[in-house]
């Protein structure tokens, strides 16, 4: 679908911290487990915040993030020359912090019923825009800990490695700076 035609037939919206998903299956019981059991003890306890993708006509819900307060530090990258280069080529007046202020997708997934639909993708243009249209509070960075076999979509998607990759690792951290994005 073309992202005219997603935003015509589903919209997003933030979850209430009292509100649950009744059906969600997109394959991996991890993901499936926290849209269901534990988004809301996340909200609750400001950890993090889910927003779900559902369909305008039925409100059935065909996918998710959540989204939590990051940062991209120092100590995300495997030397500090390393660290040095990737603020080098990002800030001008080179800042000499230790960290810089990022959003996290915690987790985001899509329906078996809604695979293939490029609904990934919208959730993350949604993500992106969300944090360059009207920022309140200085973010520069997502960050996503993906998935090894996730993270094809996340490098489709203009997300760059933080560090090496560790063949022994689930995850692998990843960012995309938000500055590459035409407001």
């Amino acid at each position: 679908m073309t992202p005219t035609q997603i935003a015509e037939t589903y919209q997003i919206r933030r979850l209430g911290k009292d509100e649950s998903v009744k059906f969600f299956n997109c394959g991996d019981d991890d993901l499936n487990d926290f849209i269901l059991n534990e988004s809301q003890h996340y909200h609750r306890t400001r950890l993090a915040v889910s927003y779900v993708i559902e369909r305008r006509d039925t409100k059935q819900v065909v996918g998710f993030f959540s989204l939590a307060n990051d940062r991209v530090s120092l100590s995300d990258f495997d030397s500090r020359a390393d660290f040095n280069r990737f603020r080098k080529k990002r800030f001008i007046n080179e800042k000499r912090i230790k960290s810089y202020p990022a959003t996290k997708i915690c987790r985001l997934g899509v329906d078996i019923s809604a695979k293939g639909l490029s609904l990934g993708t919208f959730m993350l243009d949604f993500i992106k825009s969300y944090f360059v249209i009207d920022n309140k509070t200085g973010c520069r960075f997502i960050t996503v800990d993906a998935y090894v076999d996730a993270v094809p979509f996340y490098t489709k998607n203009n997300f760059l490695p933080l560090s090496k990759d560790i063949d022994s690792e689930p995850t692998r951290l990843l960012f995309f700076d938000l500055e590459e994005t035409d407001e």
